[in-house]
């Protein structure tokens, strides 16, 4: 029996207490604390995120998620019942159309019209279709309506209401068209960028767009049966082109957050495709833009990554099999008690992990 052929979902959980789910984002981001889980050495550290000047080297590259949180929550009544209504927008089909989780979802049927308020105006919608789970697809009657009655959509774990939403962006996203933040990054100024820059680490951008994912849990007893929702992700060319002059020179590619991880991963995939059918160079990844469904699981075979700096993630959660498949389940769960003991603050707005 292979060493994961009795993997299961229950093998990522871990007791958490409620007072350590961080609730507001610390000020400033980079006084988040920081665990160092040195994967060599088989030991951890404590330090502030203002100190990963001190973990990254000259010739190591960053590769960042450069997405941006549109207002994706949109809250308004049921035309005719008058019943209010959620919708969570995830990613567009066509323009106008989108798939949505939807609440309450059971009420809501194909053909439902909603209306919501922003403004001074009133805008419609109607649900085209629905599926498993509170997922519909809903036809808005204009693109317009998400910045005139959306919300920004915070986790339905932080009960706080945020004063400045960009604090749910990193400095850096610039693509509009997540749910929800890769929060990873949300711990870089602008100050700590440029001193990363002036001491010769290189940076690089690459986009996905989270979607459903984050907010579905992995409800199969064997997380290989869980069906990962697609997202849409580019790794750009001059990217493809970071990474592989990275890896040719012997830096280290260090992806920040687990959304990073999956598309530097997925664009791997790609390039190790077009060695096994057009006989091509040995690169570490090649260009993407599509969809992808990589699910990473313990077992994976990572080519594109050498370290990764990531959030602490809900128990059972894709994210946090992720990081397992990274550093190995056991010493990922030992820094997780370890940093439950030491009272970080854990999930969206909590403190960051280094992982290498």
């Amino acid at each position: 029996m292979s060493p994961d052929a009795a993997l299961r979902t229950s093998d990522f959980d871990y007791p958490l207490p409620q007072e350590l789910i961080a609730q507001t984002p610390m000020e400033p981001r980079d006084q988040s604390r920081l665990l160092v889980l040195d994967m060599a050495a088989g030991a951890m550290q404590h330090h502030r995120f203002r100190d990963i000047v001190e973990l990254l080297h000259p010739g190591d590259l960053l590769v960042f998620n450069d997405s941006r949180v549109i207002p994706a929550r949109l809250r308004g009544r049921k035309a005719g019942s008058g019943g209010q209504v959620e919708l969570l927008l995830l990613h567009p089909m066509e323009p106008r159309l989108w798939q949505a989780l939807a609440r309450p979802g059971k009420r809501l049927a194909a053909g439902a019209v909603l209306r919501f308020q922003g403004q001074g105006k009133e805008y419609s919608a109607e649900i085209e279709s629905k599926s498993e789970g509170g997922v519909v697809t809903v036809r808005l009657e204009d693109e317009a309506m998400i910045e005139a009655c959306g919300e920004t959509p915070l986790p339905p774990y932080i009960h706080e209401r945020l004063a400045d939403p960009e604090r749910y962006q990193t400095v850096y996203a610039r693509v509009r068209g997540s749910a929800a933040a890769p929060t990873a990054g949300l711990h870089f100024t602008p100050e700590l960028l440029q001193r990363l820059q002036s001491q010769g680490v290189a940076m690089a951008f690459v986009t996905l767009h989270v979607g459903l994912d984050t907010f579905r849990p992995v409800d199969e007893d064997d997380p290989r049966e869980h069906s990962i929702h697609t997202e849409y992700a580019v790794l750009p060319p001059e990217t493809a082109a970071a990474v592989n002059a990275t890896r040719a020179r012997g830096g280290r590619i260090v992806a920040v957050g687990t959304t990073s991880v999956r598309v530097l991963e997925t664009a791997a995939r790609g390039a190790l495709d077009l060695r096994l059918s057009k006989g091509e160079g040995a690169t570490a990844v090649a260009p993407y833009s599509g969809w992808t469904d990589v699910f990473i699981l313990p077992g994976h075979r990572f080519r594109a990554v050498d370290a990764m700096i990531t959030n602490f993630h809900l128990p059972r959660s894709t994210l946090l099999m992720l990081v397992s498949a990274f550093a190995g389940r056991e010493r990922v769960l030992a820094a997780y008690v370890k940093a439950v003991r030491e009272r970080y603050r854990f999930y969206s707005f909590g403190d960051a992990m280094w992982v290498g």
